[in-house]
């Protein structure tokens, strides 16, 4: 027995709950295919920000400064 979907339009034109199945596995192999290219996008982003912002610190505000005495 399967549980009924939580969006009515989701189950649409699908007679056979077993067909549904096949369809949603087929389509979270493709994404799991597709690989984590996304999280390796926004990690890569958040560190480069990270690298900039040492790097404006190291050059306007720590350089700036001088020797501390």
């Amino acid at each position: 027995m399967h549980a009924p979907d939580p969006i009515p339009s989701a189950s649409a034109g699908h007679s056979n709950g077993e067909r549904h199945d096949d369809e949603l596995g087929a389509d979270i192999e493709a994404i799991v295919q597709r690989g984590p290219g996304g999280a390796f996008a926004v990690a890569g982003l958040a560190s480069a920000i990270v690298i900039a912002l040492f790097f404006l610190f190291y050059f306007f505000v720590y350089l700036p400064r001088g020797i501390v005495q």
